[in-house]
């Protein structure tokens, strides 16, 4: 059982948020003032990233989407599975080191992070794509790969989170939890398009595994939606987790 995040310092949210390829503009965002939605998640750094250039993601977006009291989820693509089932994530495998290399990108994700203006105590969330956990030495893998990066993240002062599919990597870093396994996670973004936003409710975990206020759920993906004249294209996400603090 993890303690609350928030006594070691973590900014905790609570309601509904969205995820987008491309960072909104601070217009966009101040024209969904009218959904109820108060979060967005930012792909803000990592080789794997879809959306690499994201000319909104400066400094003065940061502080901008603050004043607006919107809050951030940053999402690190970093490398991906060997045995990651979206072929447009295949070019950029983890390697033969698969630790060292989970804590090179930790590093990288922390710099990028201050260099955004995220301050310590904010959480970074790791995005893994599903992969094929039959193949036990691709999944052991990935597994150590996993645990450098929340290592690193962890020692350098951040809340290592991590995103993946409810079926592959939740389900696996779930397992490692059971056996033992230390460097885990400290919040768990589960994706589950069931159109069910429910924190608590996901079979693949334990009712007492990431709780208290250490849970998102990606529940339904890839939809247009319009707010005050502007339509993007989001994921859905119910949240009770940490997100940025930002300077």
């Amino acid at each position: 059982i993890l303690p609350d995040p928030r006594p070691l310092g973590a900014k905790v949210f609570k309601g509904w948020a969205f995820d987008t390829c491309h960072a909104p503009s601070l217009a966009t965002l101040r024209a969904w003032n009218s959904s109820r939605y108060r979060a967005v998640g930012v792909y803000y750094a990592g080789r794997g990233r879809a959306c690499a250039s994201q000319p909104n993601l400066t400094v003065s977006w940061m502080r901008g989407v603050k004043s607006m009291k919107w809050q951030v989820l940053p999402i690190f693509v970093g490398s991906q599975s060997p045995c990651v089932r979206n072929t447009n994530k295949k070019h950029v495998p983890i390697g033969s080191k698969p630790f060292s290399q989970g804590q090179a990108e930790g590093k990288d994700a922390v710099a990028r992070a201050k260099a955004l203006s995220l301050k310590k105590r904010s959480a970074l969330y790791l995005d893994m794509e599903a992969y094929d956990l039959k193949r036990t030495s691709c999944a052991a893998k990935t597994l150590s790969f996993i645990r450098g990066w929340n290592r690193e993240v962890r020692s350098r002062g951040f809340f290592p989170g991590f995103y993946s599919s409810a079926e592959s990597g939740v389900r696996h870093v779930e397992q490692a939890r059971r056996a033992g396994v230390h460097d885990l996670p400290s919040v768990m973004w589960f994706a589950r398009w069931n159109g069910k936003p429910t924190l608590y409710g996901e079979s693949t975990l334990a009712k007492s595994a990431w709780n208290p206020h250490r849970r998102i759920h990606q529940y339904r993906g890839n939809i247009d939606v319009t707010h005050g004249g502007r339509k993007l294209r989001i994921d859905r996400n119910k949240v009770d987790a940490p997100v940025a603090i930002i300077k």
